[in-house]
């Protein structure tokens, strides 16, 4: 926080008026769901962005990210997209959305502060949008409710960035708490809060520094066609909404899709949302090995059927694993894909006494592939915050 605000005050010569923080997040479980109503599980960790604002008297806006020395430009009376201002086009879109929404807005000096850079894959653009979004409320639009604010960022980014708003993203980033994990059911918008408080176990983001190639664009799996396939699968259970587990009628229903890899991704979509329903089951009870094995399962799903991992990604993940799998002890430790997919992230929870053997996993990896992994220990944190 002292950093970010040294920076703002070196830039502009002057104190900022707010300053906001959003974490970074990591999603768990179901990330590729949201879009068919489904349930996933997501929290946001301490790798924060902060963003501070000065007001100005004019109509000039003026962006600052100091890690990568570089500064945009942009007026309140010509907000426009421009490809060349990355990272400031996320805030743009937020501001875009406040002006069309008919809120008052000045010229600003902003800052923003991160150590993750945005294309980290933690999310860091999505946490630059939702304190972007809590400064400009405060500034102006204090009545604002949480849920008005996500509605305005999902605005800016279908108008102005003329993206998809990945739900799951924003409300992690907004409505997470320390020790926790969302539970969010998409069908209706409802957030559960599931302790995630393991005793000597630790979280550990690694980049593994692959670049990132889409081998295949997931929008493409997004149709009204599959979403209306998959709701006649859906059925109630003691008063939980899941997928008919039935593989004749999975099969059945699946078989009016044509293209095989689009069966075998929806397939996948099918076969997660039980280990997510099993995942919140065992972090509502504390069973750790339980938790562990969704989210090991979840990873073979997400290599053998929805097709967005990589050799090395993999690699680092087998590494977790193969003591459970060699022993057939419960599992004691899980890692998994996390985002996007086609390279770049994992998260892994393990031991506290099995980190130093991560690393030197990793250095190994970094012998045998060539790229060179960051590793993060992270915890659990706040979403959304005012700091001043």
């Amino acid at each position: 926080m002292e950093k970010a605000l040294e920076a703002h005050k070196s830039e502009y010569e002057s104190q900022p008026d707010v300053l906001f923080s959003a974490p970074a997040r990591i999603h768990l479980l179901g990330e590729h769901a949201w879009y068919f109503k489904d349930k996933t599980i997501s929290t946001g960790v301490n790798l924060p962005v902060y963003l501070s604002v000065s007001q100005r008297n004019d109509a000039v806006i003026n962006f600052y990210f100091p890690q990568l020395n570089e500064r945009k430009k942009a007026s309140i009376q010509n907000l426009r997209f421009r490809k060349e201002d990355r990272w400031a086009n996320v805030i743009k879109s937020v501001l875009s959305a406040f002006l069309n929404d008919k809120k008052a807005c000045s010229g600003m000096d902003i800052t923003v502060y991160s150590d993750i850079l945005p294309n980290a894959g933690f999310g860091i653009t999505t946490a630059i949008q939702a304190a972007a979004a809590g400064a400009f409320r405060a500034l102006f639009a204090p009545s604002l409710t949480d849920r008005q604010l996500i509605n305005l960022i999902d605005k800016g980014n279908r108008t102005f960035l003329n993206t998809i708003t990945y739900f799951s993203d924003i409300y992690t980033a907004v409505f997470s708490k320390k020790n926790t994990c969302l539970f969010i059911n998409h069908n209706n918008s409802e957030i559960d809060y599931l302790p995630f408080d393991f005793p000597n176990t630790k979280i550990i983001l690694t980049d593994a520094q692959v670049p990132r190639i889409s081998v295949w664009n997931e929008e493409t799996l997004w149709t009204p066609d599959y979403a209306c396939l998959l709701g006649d699968l859906k059925i109630s259970r003691n008063g939980v909404i899941m997928y008919d587990d039935s593989d004749t009628e999975i099969n059945e229903i699946l078989s009016a899709v044509k293209n095989e890899d689009y069966r075998r991704r929806l397939l996948c979509i099918i076969k997660e949302q039980q280990l997510v329903i099993d995942a919140h089951d065992a972090l509502k009870n504390g069973n750790f090995a339980g938790f562990a094995r969704s989210v090991n399962k979840s990873h073979e799903l997400l290599r053998d059927l929805f097709s967005i991992s990589c050799p090395e990604i993999d690699w680092i993940v087998k590494r977790v694993q193969e003591n459970d799998f060699l022993t057939g002890r419960p599992a004691t430790a899980c890692s998994r894909i996390t985002g996007k997919g086609f390279g770049r992230c994992t998260y892994t929870v393990i031991n506290e006494s099995e980190i130093e053997n991560y690393k030197n996993k990793l250095l190994e990896y970094e012998k045998i592939f060539g790229f060179h992994p960051s590793m993060y220990e992270v915890e659990t944190a706040d979403g959304l915050t005012r700091l001043m």
